[in-house]
């Protein structure tokens, strides 16, 4: 496990991890997760001959805070720059997971010359993704909570516990990794530490959710005018379990690969957080998503 580089776009140094060589992959996670969380998926791609691309977005992992409330084409245009920053001009399979994948869906509709595929893991659905507040109220209210909290000192005593709980609560053990009996991430201890003991992540997740749902509409937007080019797969966790929530979600997920001419493949047994719980199967599933559009 390592850290990387600082790559400036669009005026924020943004932490990134290359590794490997030969088609590039870009992998993003969702709200306040971090590089790490993609280390067991990133192993089997750099063996089978891919360009690896972890990055965290502003505010998360080591990335410097974000100068401007995130957006569905701005985390879009966020990506295209970082690869033309590290001069991958190829078409990419780019992933993403939870939230990430509307930033990932709004690339591959606003760069289709640059998509090689779309990966979406257990990404977020928002059918009628509708408001109460204005954004200004939203993003405003995350940015004197994010003050609050800082001040009252709660990222350093009680990050490192809170993305503890928040793992061990989004995660199934499943036959490629079982869940530690801690329950702990797979990341090094310092490097949580260092991360989650920061403001700066705390700040950036709440400003992120605070936009969550005009990201959403945005994507939906995108939906009508700008038509994918590139092969897509949804992946989704179940548990396994009869749950009315885990089937609801499970046939959601089914939905939205309908709606995306996508392909549907089910990590089971999965928590949310499905790189952790079947990185092979995540892995696998971005391999074969890129030979499907060479």
């Amino acid at each position: 496990m390592t850290t990387g580089r600082f790559v400036r776009v669009d005026g924020v140094p943004l932490h990134v991890v290359v590794e490997g060589s030969g088609p590039p992959v870009v992998l993003s996670a969702g709200l306040a997760m971090a590089w790490f969380d993609w280390d067991q998926v990133a192993a089997p791609l750099v063996a089978q001959g891919r360009t690896v691309v972890r990055f965290d977005r502003p505010g998360h992992g080591l990335s410097a805070p974000a100068t401007a409330p995130p957006t569905a084409a701005g985390e879009a245009r966020r990506i295209a720059g970082l690869l033309d920053a590290l001069g991958l001009a190829g078409p990419v399979t780019v992933a993403g997971h939870s939230i990430a994948g509307f930033h990932a869906e709004a690339f591959a509709r606003l760069y289709p010359e640059r998509t090689a595929a779309l990966v979406l893991v257990d990404t977020s659905i928002e059918e009628d993704p509708r408001t109460v507040w204005p954004a200004g109220v939203r993003t405003g209210a995350a940015r004197v909570l994010g003050r609050a909290l800082t001040a009252a000192g709660l990222p350093a005593a009680l990050g490192p516990l809170a993305r503890r709980a928040t793992v061990r609560a989004s995660r199934t053990g499943g036959p490629d990794r079982p869940l530690p009996s801690a329950g702990g991430p797979p990341a090094a201890r310092d490097l949580v530490r260092r991360v989650y003991r920061s403001s700066r992540v705390w700040r950036g997740a709440l400003l992120e959710n605070a936009r969550y749902r005009d990201t959403a509409a945005e994507v939906l937007a995108l939906r009508t005018g700008r038509p994918l080019a590139a092969p897509v797969t949804v992946l989704a966790g179940y548990d396994g379990t009869s749950g009315r929530g885990a089937l609801r979600w499970l046939a959601r997920q089914a939905e939205l690969a309908v709606r995306l001419g996508a392909r549907f493949e089910v990590a089971e047994p999965a928590g949310h957080l499905v790189m952790l719980d079947r990185p092979g199967l995540v892995a696998r599933v971005v391999l074969d998503a890129g030979q499907r559009r060479a």
